[in-house]
């Protein structure tokens, strides 16, 4: 890891994140197979585009296309302090029938536990998949619930006043993970 001169310590550039989507492809394909079952949804914000970037690696390994959506659980979460904060990111697009899908729920930071929750709500208003496996960019540990993911990009030890920075292209203009110290003052 490297300095970034502005506070925030480099985890992964660009490049590690290709890498780390490669493996997490090939990974998905040997547990999940590539057959037409397997579909992948990704958590708004940054797990989304996420999501696409592991269905096109899948689908040039594979020859397949699994279909990917969008998952936004807003509505869901329970780490807010009012109804009225919890903020909608933006609709939910799954354009596919996720009963008895194989399906591999991505975002890009694992931490609490708690969006993960929140996203097993939300799927199960949609239908009753075969089988939810989650696959997460980083996880920084600090589990509040019982989930673990089932395919790790990286992980990377963190203190709960740190804080995990992930830029995608697709949202950000550019790729790249960073560790930043909270302040709380």
């Amino acid at each position: 890891m490297s300095s970034s001169g502005n506070g925030q310590t480099v985890i992964m550039k660009g490049r590690d994140i290709d890498l780390a989507l490669g493996r997490m492809a090939s990974e998905i394909i040997e547990k999940c197979g590539g057959g037409s079952e397997l579909a992948l949804i990704g958590i708004r914000t940054r797990g989304d585009p996420l999501a696409r970037r592991l269905g096109g690696i899948i689908a040039e390994m594979e020859n397949i296309d699994p279909p990917v959506g969008t998952l936004d659980i807003g509505v869901h979460r329970d780490d807010t302090d009012h109804p009225d904060d919890q903020r909608i990111f933006g609709p939910t697009e799954i354009a596919f029938d996720i009963s008895d899908k194989e399906i591999v729920l991505i975002d890009d930071v694992f931490f609490t536990g708690r969006t993960v929750r929140a996203a097993l709500d939300a799927l199960t208003e949609l239908g009753r998949p075969h089988r939810v496996w989650l696959a997460v960019l980083v996880d920084r540990g600090h589990r509040e619930l019982p989930f673990r993911p089932d395919f790790v990009g990286k992980n990377v030890p963190t203190a709960r006043a740190e804080r995990v920075n992930v830029r995608v292209r697709e949202t950000d203009g550019d790729d790249g993970v960073w560790l930043a110290e909270v302040d709380e003052r």
